[in-house]
């Protein structure tokens, strides 16, 4: 009897907890939910514990769990004005902008700051459909932990307003070198090998593969390259 006592009372707790939650979140506003900085995730990991707590134990004062989570949910929205009406606020609670490719050439030390690999930069181009760095002016990773992109003009979508003709599409590139680590089946499948690969790098004056980031290859075989050091380049002032 004791046990369907307590079952009936975490079914009612989930019944008043959840209008609670949802209200909440609409109280918190669209972007605590769809973008998830890193201090709205923190609000969210907070809310998920109290609320899992209350419902998994019903020892646990019902009303005590409500007013937490109004109290949460009162301090995330406090924040959220704080960081609108002053920018230093907001500086010191999230990241910052990140730039990890500019003019087509991996910035491999903002890539280490932000614990970024290559391969975390290429997929995120991917699922904009850009395979090929060589056609990026500039990728930021953002404050959310988004890549925002803005592709060179020469690859950027054409309009019909901007000519009759239709846009070829941009060339796929792989990658044959990362974190100066030739990738040989790459060159394989591409009817290559690493003399040519070297003989192409020493065109461009790089005689050491480990001065080399990354490199990509079309299947038309341009070979681009980003250098292991590559902090000189002008980065633009990306803020928050």
């Amino acid at each position: 009897m004791e046990t369907i006592t307590e079952l009936f009372t975490v079914a009612g707790r989930i019944i008043t907890i959840l209008p609670l939650l949802l209200l909440m979140a609409l109280f918190m506003g669209k972007r605590a939910i769809g973008e998830l900085p890193v201090f709205d995730f923190l609000i969210v990991l907070t809310l998920g514990s109290v609320v899992g707590a209350d419902i998994a134990d019903p020892d646990i004062q019902h009303v005590h769990t409500a007013v937490a989570v109004v109290l949460i949910a009162l301090l995330q929205r406090g924040v959220a004005m704080l960081k609108i009406k002053n920018r230093t606020i907001g500086k010191y609670i999230t990241f910052k902008p990140t730039v990890v490719i500019q003019n087509g050439t991996f910035i491999r030390s903002n890539l280490k700051k932000i614990r970024y690999s290559v391969d975390n930069v290429l997929e995120a181009l991917r699922e904009k459909d850009i395979f090929n760095v060589d056609d990026v002016e500039t990728a930021v990773v953002e404050a959310n932990g988004s890549l925002s992109v803005l592709k060179k003009p020469a690859k950027s979508t054409v309009t019909i307003e901007d000519t009759p003709y239709l846009k070829q599409s941009s060339a796929i590139a792989f990658p044959v070198v990362i974190e100066g680590i030739i990738q040989h089946d790459v060159l394989r499948r591409q009817n290559v090998d690493e003399t040519w690969l070297q003989d192409e790098l020493a065109a461009q004056g790089i005689t050491d593969i480990e001065e080399v980031f990354f490199a990509s290859l079309t299947r038309e075989l341009q070979l681009h390259v980003s250098l292991q050091y590559a902090d000189t380049l002008s980065l633009p002032p990306i803020l928050h």
